[in-house]
């Protein structure tokens, strides 16, 4: 069963840490759905990943396109992602669910800590993960750097 990350943002904003996973996941050598609950979130994100530093361009796409099953790293709204992804990242409480944890790499789980239901949903995600026998790990920055905060 692959292994549950969670990343609980409270001060780097969503599309900076997202760059930093997207560029480390894609430095192991996986694809990677962003997946999101609105088009107009992954809008927001797909604008950003364009914006990012011109010596660190992060290839992606949105859904919906010819090349999906080519892309690096697919942004989409649908459960099952076209370019056979190695590793999911949730954005937005986006559901991954226990079977599909387990056949991947890894999937990701990224919520706003000052949003008291994202931290919510972040915590039934992490019960029926676990509980289904899931490996997770908590990850936060509240010290001003990412730690590993709890394990199951």
């Amino acid at each position: 069963m692959g292994e549950v990350f969670f990343y609980h943002l409270t001060r780097a904003p969503l599309e900076v840490t997202l760059r930093t996973l997207l560029e480390k996941s894609l430095g192991a050598g996986w694809r990677v759905a962003v997946r999101g609950r609105t088009e107009e979130a992954l809008d927001r994100l797909d604008a950003a990943l364009w914006l990012g530093p011109e010596d660190g361009f992060l290839p992606h796409g949105r859904a919906g396109g010819a090349h999906d099953a080519a892309q690096p790293v697919l942004l989409t709204t649908a459960r099952e992602a076209a370019n056979r992804p190695d590793c999911v990242v949730s954005v937005e409480g986006a559901e991954i669910g226990a079977e599909e944890a387990a056949r991947l790499s890894r999937a990701m789980i990224l919520f706003d800590g000052h949003d008291p239901g994202a931290v919510q949903a972040a915590r039934e995600q992490w019960r029926a993960l676990t509980g289904a026998g899931a490996r997770a790990k908590y990850w936060s920055e509240e010290s001003g750097r990412w730690e590993m905060k709890a394990e199951s």
